[in-house]
């Protein structure tokens, strides 16, 4: 099978696994660089959002290197929306430069994940994108808390969590679903991305005591990196 659809069940979606990659070699040994690319690529993604962002970028590009040997820019672009959608995750709205610079030879599908993980679908767009986003990508960020806690795998709920956020305003349900499965991975940066939200969002509420529950669970990751 090959590694860019043989990966662990929690990259599957950022990754676009079987969604987009389509079948396998079924009983043929996996290139050496697909080998090479998964591990960097789930190493990269980890430590990024573990708010590691010194080896998640070695990691990153080790990962691009590998992918670079078939000289297929399509497969490049791919890898790239894992990096984005790490990003959407964590709630960082930085731009996904470097599938940009390679998006003019993305496939279909990874088109419309990469509208998706920018809050931008097109008509059509839901059917190409991985099957652990689709039932959450055209409901409103009001309606979704149901849909995303059906989500089993963390990062996909988490990356699904990031886009409704990115469309706009999200309800506590959806922000506190993104904190428990940020914290239950004890995944650093997004945690706190998550908490801020959180916290701003229990403020406006005027939950008081939310607020400040939030507050100690900040102090808590802040002391932790000193």
């Amino acid at each position: 099978m090959s590694a860019m659809i043989a990966i662990t069940t929690r990259l599957a979606a950022a990754l676009l696994a079987a969604a987009v990659l389509g079948g396998c070699a079924s009983g043929k040994k996996a290139p050496d660089w697909a080998i090479n690319e998964q591990g960097a690529a789930e190493r990269a993604t980890d430590a990024y959002l573990s708010g590691n962002s010194r080896v998640a970028d070695a990691e990153w590009r080790r990962a691009r290197d590998e992918v670079s040997r078939t000289a297929r820019p399509d497969l490049l672009a791919r890898l790239e929306l894992a990096r984005c959608a790490a990003q959407v995750a964590a709630l960082d709205a930085a731009p996904c430069t470097g599938f940009e610079a390679v998006a003019q030879d993305a496939a279909d599908a990874e088109q419309a994940y990469a509208r998706y993980l920018q809050g931008q679908l097109a008509a059509g767009d839901v059917a190409l994108l991985p099957k652990a986003q689709q039932a959450v990508a055209p409901l409103a960020p009001a309606q979704a808390a149901a849909a995303l806690a059906a989500i089993e795998d963390p990062l996909s709920r988490l990356v699904a969590a990031g886009v409704l956020a990115a469309r706009g305003p999200v309800p506590m349900a959806v922000v506190t679903q993104a904190v428990d499965t940020a914290s239950a991975q004890g995944w650093r940066r997004a945690v706190m991305a998550w908490l801020i939200n959180q916290q701003r969002l229990a403020r406006e509420l005027g939950d008081t005591a939310l607020a400040e529950q939030v507050q100690r669970r900040l102090d808590l990751l802040q002391a932790t990196q000193k």
